[in-house]
């Protein structure tokens, strides 16, 4: 084969395994999950290399000019170095990964991330308000029974007992809590396999369903012992449904709307980011299980700490997903 036919025949190739080491080589906070073109994903890599292996071992043997055999050589050695590079010990690609990956994918993903919390938050705000002017509308979310339950849990005429419970240990409750926010948080996550409705309607659900509580126990004037039980793990549970959320429509969308992939390789390449956003997500769940089991259920703290502690949570946690990984060294 000529020179002039082998170098036409492979050149889109070369070209977009030569961006997509050229974006590995770029600050983390420009990076992507796939080049500009879209014509080299993460997982395709492995692939590639083994092909650009065989051109210059062909091109070598065929006797090609020395300009595309540099060329050949070149990728094949940056390629070595991506593929065999030695892996981190595990502790730290741990910590790289919730340090700077983790949020970095949240951003990545901020339409999605964007979508969620507006369905979230805006069910939420919005049945808390409506409860305010129209507080029988609760009979319409909840069953007498569900009501009455809630309103024992946050009576304000029991200042000692512990907050959001009516029994139970603080170990027992953590337990309990780690169960039932995991399994929300993934739900969430899973319900993206139908087309997004499924991840629109476990947002929706929970926004209304926790508003609706809100709601209702603010307008009777339980809301004093409810806001200082939520605060300090609103920010770590409710950040995280977000994120589940905007992971299943995410994973929706790839089936939906794949652009100029196929959709098969669309729901992998999306898979890959659910799969790393679950990881995140469960570890804020636990850490929300372990502050709403042994500081939120606390009655008898003053208020000013409750809030303050809650509100440094929302900022810490808000400054990690806004800032976490801009300007650190990528480690995958």
């Amino acid at each position: 084969m000529k020179q002039d036919v082998f170098q036409a025949r492979n050149e889109a190739e070369w070209t977009a395994l030569e961006r997509w080491l050229d974006q590995r080589a770029r600050p983390p906070a420009k990076q992507r999950g796939h080049d500009a073109e879209g014509l080299l994903g993460d997982l395709e890599f492995p692939a590639a290399y083994r092909r650009v292996c065989q051109h210059l071992a062909l091109a070598q043997r065929r006797g090609y000019s020395v300009l595309l055999i540099d060329r050949l050589q070149d990728l094949v050695h940056r390629g070595h170095l991506v593929l065999y590079r030695p892996h981190p010990p595990r502790w730290q690609a741990a910590v790289q990964f919730f340090a700077a990956d983790f949020p970095r994918l949240v951003r990545r993903h901020w339409r999605s991330m964007g979508i969620a919390a507006l369905l979230f938050f805006g069910s939420f705000i919005g049945v808390v308000v409506a409860l305010q002017f129209r507080p029988e509308l609760a009979h319409s979310l909840f069953e007498p029974a569900e009501l009455a339950q809630f309103e024992a849990m946050y009576d304000p005429a029991r200042p000692d007992a512990k907050l959001g419970r009516e029994s139970g240990s603080d170990v027992k409750m953590f337990g309990y809590y780690i169960m039932n926010n995991v399994s929300i948080g993934f739900r969430t996550i899973a319900a993206g396999f139908f087309a997004c409705v499924g991840s629109v309607y476990v947002l929706l659900f929970n926004g209304l369903f926790l508003g609706g509580i809100a709601g209702h126990l603010t307008a009777i004037g339980y809301g004093g012992p409810f806001w200082r039980f939520v605060a300090g793990h609103s920010a770590p549970e409710l950040l995280a449904i977000v994120i589940s959320g905007g992971a299943g429509l995410q994973l929706g969308m790839a089936l939906l709307a794949p652009g100029r992939r196929s959709r098969g390789r669309a729901f992998v390449e999306a898979g890959v980011d659910m799969a790393k956003l679950a990881l995140g997500v469960f570890a804020m769940l636990v850490f929300a299980a372990f502050v709403e089991a042994f500081w939120s259920s606390i009655g008898w703290m003053p208020d000013p700490i409750k809030f303050s502690v809650g509100g440094l949570l929302w900022l810490l946690i808000g400054l990690w997903l806004w800032r976490g990984g801009r300007g650190a060294t990528h480690a995958a």
